[in-house]
């Protein structure tokens, strides 16, 4: 599209302006900058000419644009073209379900979980330290169909009397199987820095099988949670440190020692949900949490050995 004229009339009212700042009254100034505004914001409307409806459709279609790249929020007012620019980028995230997350959310998460941070820099290409409280990201190029009502359960969970990690807790048990975003549980603690710490508790102290990209689900979208199974783990299983449960998993390939299912193959109809780790050595016989005493295993054969059913695979073989 040939912009030269609406660039051309924009050089003719900054000339126009600029002849007025000697001598000219204040308000005659600022009334000469009125349609200067009013041809900028019609300028950067242009720039998106297949989103022209709305300013919603324009700043989804600018995002989409650019996945998983930091934007400056003036960027969104400029393709816009409206002043609550802000408002509408809330409305595609809790109506429209498209993961947009902020600057704000990141650095609260980086403050609390250094290590999902990391995951999320890593995938934005930068420094923590470039991002700033008003930029915005788009974490996944597909609207996520049931966020609206998602959201709807939000709300009502949010209003409960609870302390912050009940009310997480009680929102991922909700939605057990399909990730969360960073943005609802921030919502969720009312927007307190203290969700990212209280979604590792329930975790780490807590036994809730919550995870991550860098925490054994590498299927999971980028910067969401989810709730693998309604259910704690052992309270000896809890202690299980972060780097070790990751080592098993990469020695086993994600996958399990008995069968060698993975969550690629994770259909409705299949009973095998998860993988779980197992202790060859029982920890109350004096078995460690060690790779070396660690194999995965998918849930169904997972409990057929406890059950006594099967023999625990070796966690040492290769074959």
């Amino acid at each position: 599209m040939d912009r030269s004229n609406e660039v051309a009339r924009l050089k003719e009212m900054l000339d126009a302006f600029a002849a007025r700042l000697e001598g000219a009254d204040l308000r005659d100034q600022v009334r000469s900058l009125v349609p200067v505004f009013h041809e900028l914001r019609a300028l950067g409307v242009s720039l998106l000419p297949e989103a022209k409806t709305s300013a919603r459709e324009r700043i989804i279609g600018y995002l989409r644009r650019y996945p998983m790249t930091l934007i400056d929020g003036d960027e969104l007012l400029v393709v816009s073209g409206i002043g609550e620019w802000a408002r509408r980028v809330r409305e595609l995230r809790v109506q429209f379900g498209w993961w947009i997350y902020t600057g704000m959310t990141l650095r609260e998460l980086a403050e609390e979980n250094p290590e999902a941070a990391q995951e999320l820099t890593a995938a934005l290409g930068v420094e923590l330290d470039a991002i700033r409280p008003d930029h915005y990201f788009l974490a996944r190029a597909e609207q996520d169909r049931d966020a609206a009502h998602r959201w709807n359960l939000l709300n009502t969970i949010r209003k409960e009397k609870w302390g912050v990690k009940a009310k997480i807790l009680a929102y991922l048990r909700a939605n057990v199987g399909a990730p969360v975003t960073l943005e609802e549980l921030r919502y969720l603690a009312g927007d307190k820095s203290e969700w990212a710490r209280r979604v590792r508790e329930l975790r780490t102290e807590d036994g809730w099988p919550i995870f991550t990209r860098m925490q054994g689900r590498p299927d999971l979208p980028v910067g969401s949670y989810v709730l693998d199974e309604d259910k704690q783990a052992p309270e000896h299983d809890r202690r299980i440190p972060d780097d070790v449960r990751v080592a098993v998993l990469e020695r086993d390939g994600f996958a399990c020692r008995h069968c060698g299912w993975t969550r690629a193959q994770l259909r409705p109809e299949d009973p095998r949900k998860f993988l779980e780790l197992h202790h060859v050595t029982h920890h109350k016989d004096g078995g460690a949490n060690t790779v070396d005493n660690l194999v995965t295993l998918c849930n169904v054969h997972h409990d057929q050995v406890h059950a006594g059913k099967l023999v625990a695979p070796d966690p040492a073989r290769t074959d």
